[in-house]
């Protein structure tokens, strides 16, 4: 038995893909749109992890005479978690894009952060790096 992909629903794609392949680095591996069940399947996975640790992102179309759904939490999911080749070079990177940093890497190693649907994704780097500063001090925002 192996692991093929873990799926997240998804209110928006496009803010979707930005966070996941545009911010993370995560390849889009293939899509499938279904317009006779109103949904659209994405793929992805780090470069070189093809068929080895993919996330499906589902998004399901809203009503022809409706508001999309919107997904708080709801049916309970973990987090996804990716190794990093630099924590804080990664980190900056989604505090500049305006993500919030939940968890910040003040021990060098491990942050969490959530997509734009609320997923929550953690980060663990690569290696060892020491504490740096400002991530050493600074505090956890909301859950993560």
């Amino acid at each position: 038995m192996r692991l093929l992909h873990t799926m997240l629903r998804v209110g928006d794609i496009d803010k979707a893909l930005d966070f996941f392949v545009g911010k993370l680095g995560l390849e889009e591996l293939r899509r499938h749109e279904v317009p006779q069940g109103r949904f659209t399947l994405i793929f992805l996975a780090a470069p070189g992890q093809e068929g080895l640790a993919e996330v499906e992102l589902t998004y399901n179309w809203p009503p022809e005479n409706g508001e999309g759904e919107v997904y708080t939490g709801g049916r309970n999911f973990g987090h996804l978690a990716y190794r990093v080749e630099n924590i804080y070079a990664t980190c900056q990177a989604l505090l500049d894009a305006g993500h919030t940093i939940h968890r910040p890497p003040r021990d060098g190693h491990m942050a969490f952060v959530k997509s734009p649907d609320g997923i929550s994704v953690e980060l663990l780097q690569d290696g060892n790096l020491p504490p740096e500063e400002p991530w050493a001090s600074m505090p956890n925002v909301g859950s993560w």
